[in-house]
């Protein structure tokens, strides 16, 4: 496979139809990392028909493979991804701009969502019962695989994002295209080169490396995808959804959030507490440089502590080391695009026209012997002093940008979280435990952390309410979602209904 293979259609490595090709920067210095295929609508067309042919075929069939084949198969993959860890890491850091650490990190859960599906689908039954009220007649309610489904991923997580829908998508009996972030394609390439390694039939798996239009549009129109699952910008989603809606598929769609960190004083009532709050903020914040969809960028800080953990979030921010992901000692990545610079930088100088006070931040730092010049660095910023009705604090900035909102009471804290058109996560940090339980209850989020922020796990459903999207990624409902639930009544002792006199 050359360089500009990346298109995988029915088992084959090709290049584009159209023979165009795109350069995919390293966004610590803005230099070639690698040239790919830039497939387009005849591509999708052919990935789409050898993806219907695969589910469509007889007896031995993928979604007639019989459940322990395809969990050993899943396995399989959890296995090669360990033993490609170094490299598949490395190349997450190096296409996304993140550390190297957290590409192992990726790696890694990765591999347990494969696991964890694989043993999700072994432990079921082999269907539910329903007590249909008579000896002679046997009721059950089956699932089965919905056909070919459109997977769109978004440039933050490739990686980790392809694993969340292919590994539900295969354990459940389903085809699938794939198309990555134009941005961020090459892991899911590696990842592609797995599934086959691995054993899975060709066209099973398909991957289009292309831009959204005319890739996931076509995706999300063609009449042979029966689900399209799509991960990535509130814009695009719509989109999605709009394109979708004439041919009435499924869609599920994860839109990003905007996401609070409530810390009550009582959380900070020892030196210790204190320094676990301001350390677990600026990990909400700052990790992977903000572009993480449930990043908790907003700061919502019981006004009796907010001076002090302000001051201390700052000088911490300001000491954060920058510099390529690959480099020991580096703590945080370039962004991922000069287009996401820009944005950035927009979103602080809207901040600072609208009243906010910068306590940190607020500029591109200067190159040095681990940034290189031309890197989409962006120094973390703290932004004080901020309001809901501000830019910055109501859209998703996705990008090394903190903001600071003060409450008084409990009433005001949940208000103030709540007061965003996301929903995907939000975390509550206090001592009092019947607040905690209270806060988190009222919390109109996917996901709410009690003193802590980030971490998840693969048995358990991720996704939002409100604009944060539909449907839900992980656990049994992640399975869920590429399956149909059919009824099958069987009636053991037939007879004349004798409804029509004949």
């Amino acid at each position: 496979m050359s360089s500009a293979e990346t298109i995988h259609i029915d088992g084959v490595w090709r290049a584009a139809a159209s023979g165009a090709q795109r350069e995919v920067l390293d966004p610590a210095d803005a230099t070639t990392l690698a040239v790919v295929s830039e497939g387009g609508a005849d591509d999708t067309d052919a990935a789409v028909a050898a993806a219907r042919r695969a589910f469509d075929g007889g007896e031995g069939a993928w979604p007639r493979t019989p459940v322990a084949e395809r969990a050993a198969l899943l396995r399989r993959v959890a296995e090669l991804l360990q033993r490609d860890r170094e490299e598949i890491a490395l190349t997450e850091s190096r296409d996304t701009g993140k550390t190297l650490e957290e590409g192992r990190t990726d790696v890694d859960c990765v591999t347990d969502a494969f696991r964890y599906y694989a043993d999700l689908v072994v432990s079921e039954g082999a269907g539910r019962v329903v007590d249909a009220g008579s000896d002679t007649v046997h009721s059950v309610v089956v699932h089965e695989p919905v056909g070919v489904c459109a997977l769109i991923t978004p440039w933050n997580y490739p990686l980790l994002q392809a694993s969340w829908k292919i590994a539900p998508a295969l354990a459940a009996g389903n085809t699938f295209v794939i198309k990555p972030s134009e941005v961020t394609p090459l892991s899911t390439v590696l990842l592609v080169k797995l599934l086959a390694e691995a054993g899975l039939p060709d066209g099973v798996a398909n991957l289009v490396t292309g831009a959204g239009d005319p890739v996931g549009a076509r995706l999300s129109e063609h009449p042979d995808v029966a689900l399209v699952s799509f991960t990535g910008g509130l814009t695009s989603g719509v989109k999605v959804a709009q394109a979708a809606a004439p041919t009435v598929k499924k869609v599920a769609l994860e839109l990003g959030g905007k996401n609070p960190n409530v810390v009550f004083a009582d959380a900070c009532a020892t030196d210790e507490d204190f320094d676990t709050a301001v350390d677990q903020a600026l990990n909400a914040a700052f990790i992977h440089s903000g572009q993480v969809c449930s990043a908790g960028s907003r700061l919502i800080i019981e006004e009796s502590v907010r001076d002090r953990f302000v001051a201390e979030l700052a000088r911490r921010a300001e000491r954060i080391r920058l510099g390529r992901g690959t480099e020991d000692g580096v703590e945080c990545g370039p962004l991922v695009s000069q287009q996401q610079l820009d944005k950035t930088e927009a979103y602080v100088a809207s901040a600072l026209a609208e009243g906010a006070q910068l306590r940190c931040g607020g500029i591109r730092p200067e190159p040095n012997e681990v940034r290189p010049a031309g890197g989409y660095f962006y120094a973390p910023t703290v932004l004080d002093r901020c309001h809901r009705a501000m830019k910055v604090v109501r859209e998703e900035t996705f990008g090394p940008l903190l903001t600071v909102e003060v409450f008084r009471t409990e009433d005001e804290a949940v208000a103030l979280a709540n007061d965003t058109e996301y929903g995907l996560a939000g975390a509550v940090w206090t001592k009092d435990a019947g607040r905690a339980r209270r806060v988190a209850g009222r919390l109109r989020h996917g996901t709410v952390w009690i003193n802590d922020f980030h971490p998840y796990l693969p048995q358990a459903e991720w996704g939002g309410f409100g604009k944060s999207g539909t449907g839900r990624e992980l656990g049994p409902t992640g399975l869920a979602e590429y399956r149909e639930a059919k009824h099958v009544y069987q009636n053991l002792a037939p007879e004349p209904v004798r409804w029509f006199a004949g």
